[in-house]
């Protein structure tokens, strides 16, 4: 299935200063929600402080237990498309893709001419021969933050607002906020039930983490601006979830 995007940034300009892109769910479809090894939570994306390779953090199974895996059955891939400018056109794009084997340890990824096979739980993770490809995998902390009661209220209050008429559209639709309405929602959004203070709802949770890093050159090649998204695929059921970067 494909959903909408929720991004904190959506460009990597790897010729200027490393940004950071992420996406993220961590409630989804019975489609992906009934095989948690292909729901993905989250997709993050940045630059080493060089800027001579891309990390990328694909995280899944929600709340994944002691006993969580990934799945054998399940596709694993990264696309990153590559254009001259933000926005231009004739854009290309690269695929990186991992597969888990059957023996429910050992995972395979390549991209381009670049494979890597192994056991990728070492925090070093497993390089391909070409050296141009890293690959990590394993149960992590789950990176998220976010008050999800806060989250609820502050909807709430802002749908209220423009059904009652107290917002006010721009040319192009979107709600005009007055300082105290914009205030208004940022209190709700960082407070918990009764105005507690604001929690991590995902605090204690783990996901399943799948990490790569890839060479610049092995993604880049129709320019400097790159875009990325994630996919989890399952042969016999298609596309099962997919998030990403607008671009």
């Amino acid at each position: 299935m494909k959903r909408p995007i929720r991004t904190l940034g959506a460009l990597l300009a790897v010729t200027v200063i490393p940004a950071l892109v992420l996406a993220a769910d961590h409630g989804d479809a019975p489609a992906a929600s009934s095989e948690p090894a292909a729901d993905i939570t989250d997709l993050y994306a940045w630059m080493t402080a060089d800027a001579t390779k891309l990390n990328l953090v694909m995280g899944v199974y929600d709340d994944a237990g002691e006993n969580a895996t990934f799945s054998d059955a399940v596709i694993y891939t990264f696309s990153v498309s590559s254009s001259a400018a933000y926005g231009a056109g004739n854009q290309r794009s690269t695929r990186i893709v991992c597969k888990f084997l059957a023996d429910g340890v050992k995972v395979e990824c390549w991209v381009g001419n670049d494979y890597a096979v192994g056991d990728p739980t070492d925090p070093e993770g497993i390089v391909s021969d070409n050296g141009g490809l890293r690959v990590f995998a394993g149960r992590r902390d789950d990176p998220f933050f976010l008050e999800y009661t806060g989250l609820l209220n502050t909807v709430d209050a802002a749908v209220n607002a423009v059904v009652a008429g107290a917002v006010t559209p721009d040319a192009e639709g979107c709600p005009l906020l007055t300082p105290e309405q914009g205030a208004g929602l940022r209190g709700l959004l960082t407070s918990g039930n009764n105005d507690a203070p604001a929690s991590n709802t995902f605090a204690g949770q783990s996901i399943l983490a799948l990490v790569v890093q890839v060479d610049k050159s092995l993604v880049n090649s129709g320019g400097p601006v790159l875009g990325v998204s994630a996919n989890t695929h399952m042969p016999e059921r298609e596309n099962v979830d997919s998030t990403g970067g607008s671009y």
